[in-house]
């Protein structure tokens, strides 16, 4: 059984949310809108341009087929594509097995793709260590 104490003038503060570097090519709109909605979650984000952010993909080890626009480490789990900041927050909550998050493509209802007057439904991909895929969230679009 947990107590609680309230201390008066004694303001609790929540943890900070994990940094995320962000390998983006310089020329990616998308990708620094992505970066945005994750500072609008909490997170603390380090955008890195690169020549080609498939290289810091395949250094990380995010298979080719789940790729991109940009790929992301978050406390050392692989983000790639434009992954919604709450399924972030699931995975380092949860912090199952794995190589981390994808939204492969770029579908146009997710985070940084928004489009007015258009939808798509996406899922985002837990990609496990082997390299497979399942789903870890679905969105309608």
């Amino acid at each position: 059984m947990a107590i609680g104490v309230s201390l008066p003038g004694l303001a609790l503060t929540a943890t900070p949310k994990a940094e995320v570097q962000v390998f983006k090519s310089r020329s990616c709109s998308c990708c620094a809108v992505w970066a945005g909605h994750l500072r609008e979650a909490g997170f603390t984000v380090a955008v890195l341009d690169v020549r080609n952010a498939s290289v810091e993909r395949r250094r990380l080890g995010m298979p080719d087929r789940f790729g991109s626009c940009h790929t992301a480490l978050a406390d050392g789990y692989v983000i790639e594509g434009h992954v919604p900041a709450a399924e972030i927050e699931r995975l380092l909550a949860t912090r199952p097995k794995a190589l981390g998050l994808s939204v492969p493509g770029m579908p146009v209802s997710a985070p940084g793709m928004a489009v007015p007057g258009r939808s798509q439904p996406y899922q985002v991909l837990l990609i496990d260590l082997a390299g497979q895929a399942s789903t870890f969230a679905s969105y309608p679009g």
